[in-house]
């Protein structure tokens, strides 16, 4: 499989799992406490395939940064939290890094 096509699933697996922690009320419902644990379950198992083939720092980077933007936009259209400019300018400069790490850095090269 495609390193890359195993980070995104490695992203929507984190974003799966976090959306559960919503629902699982600390951990008391049942069945989205089993997403929770399923989601960064995969997501992990993911990672670690990827860091055979992808420098750790830039697959965390990748995974965390677009993770946190992914969170933070399905928390407004999930749950109606409010999205202020700080906080658009802040998921910005964090694509913004992601982009720089993987266009512009060495970090990538094996």
């Amino acid at each position: 499989m495609n390193v890359y096509v195993m980070l995104a699933l490695a992203i929507l697996c984190e974003l799966v799992g976090t959306m559960a922690l919503k629902y699982a009320d600390g951990f008391t419902r049942f069945w989205p406490s089993v997403i929770v644990v399923l989601g960064y379950g995969c997501a992990f198992y993911l990672l670690s395939l990827l860091v055979r083939h992808l420098p750790i720092g830039l697959v965390y980077a990748v995974w965390s940064g677009v993770g946190i933007t992914l969170v933070a936009l399905a928390g407004v259209v999930l749950f109606d939290q409010k999205l202020d400019w700080p906080g658009i300018a802040g998921m910005g400069m964090i694509i913004g890094g992601v982009v720089i790490l993987n266009g512009f850095s060495n970090m990538g090269s094996h």
